[in-house]
């Protein structure tokens, strides 16, 4: 059984006990995605690529040396290429099941074609031989002597603070932000989140609340979530383009797309509005790791 995560561990080795948990589930829902359809199988893909590449830009610079730094940087490329060819069959799912009400028979028909294909793209990249050089990879890194030197409880403070300290500077002027400036919010959010996530167990209690800790972890998820809800809409259009484009020249699709893209892009005063209510949640809220500690 692997020990946790310890304030006092080097953060070297804390990335290679995160990334050797990534793998885990990567190669469990990896085998769910080449045996089945089920959706769950790519979406956890998906989840387990996306927190690898965040754990390994974040503990990037504590890695020692270059050539084990670039062969990080050459991991968290191969797995946001995984997940780019992930994506869309991911993307499609989420959009047909919870960002539509009720869509139509033809559009489901047509969604369905893009689903197989999209899922055929899935498959081949995580059969091919891409991915079982990037699966050696992983279990080289993992299996390689790690740094003695430095803390994690240090690392994850210098780490957390400046992660928020970007946060803060992307919501200011919170209200007058145009879409790509939220989009930068959102990114800085999510990078921020990921970190709180990786970082937890370097303050453990009784030196550090807890409830303190998940009160700020949620209100970083309610922002992320809030801000999402912009791109969300944005991919929406990419899937009502793509379905345009797969539609056959007996399948009059158009006009049930043009009201989709009707519904789609309302509410979208009531999307700023829960961004600024989350914003204000989140200012509210003391970062964690800022908490004096007993043992000090």
């Amino acid at each position: 059984m692997v020990a946790p995560l310890a304030p006092d561990m080097p953060p070297d080795a804390a990335l290679r006990q995160i990334v050797a948990e990534c793998r885990t589930d990567l190669l469990k829902y990896r085998t769910l995605v080449l045996q089945s359809r089920r959706a769950i199988g790519i979406h956890q893909t998906r989840v387990a690529l996306r927190r690898l590449r965040a754990a390994l830009t974040l503990f990037r610079d504590a890695v020692p040396g270059p050539v084990q730094q670039r062969l990080v940087r050459s991991m968290a490329a191969e797995a946001r290429w995984l997940a780019g060819e992930c994506g869309p069959s991911r993307d499609l799912y989420v959009f047909m099941t919870e960002s539509l009400q009720e869509p139509p028979l033809l559009v489901k028909r047509i969604a369905n074609r893009l689903a197989r294909s999209h899922l055929d793209r899935a498959r081949e990249a995580l059969a091919g031989a891409r991915f079982a050089a990037f699966e050696e990879q992983l279990a080289a890194f993992i299996e390689a002597p790690s740094s003695t030197t430095g803390r994690l409880d240090e690392f994850a403070r210098e780490m957390l603070e400046k992660r928020h300290g970007k946060v803060e500077r992307r919501g200011r002027k919170l209200a007058s932000l145009d879409t790509e400036q939220l989009h930068r919010l959102r990114i800085a959010i999510k990078k921020l989140r990921y970190a709180s996530g990786f970082l937890r167990a370097a303050f453990p209690t009784p030196d550090f609340d807890s409830r303190a800790m998940n009160a700020y972890i949620d209100a970083t998820a309610r922002l992320q979530n809030a801000l999402g809800a912009l791109n969300d809409r944005e991919v929406a259009a990419h899937m009502l383009a793509d379905i345009a484009a797969a539609a056959r020249p007996t399948e009059p699709v158009e006009p049930e797309l043009r009201r989709l893209r009707k519904q789609v892009a309302a509410g979208s005063k009531r999307r700023r509005r829960r961004i600024e209510e989350a914003w204000k949640a989140f200012r509210k809220i003391e970062p964690f790791w800022r908490a004096p500690s007993t043992t000090e």
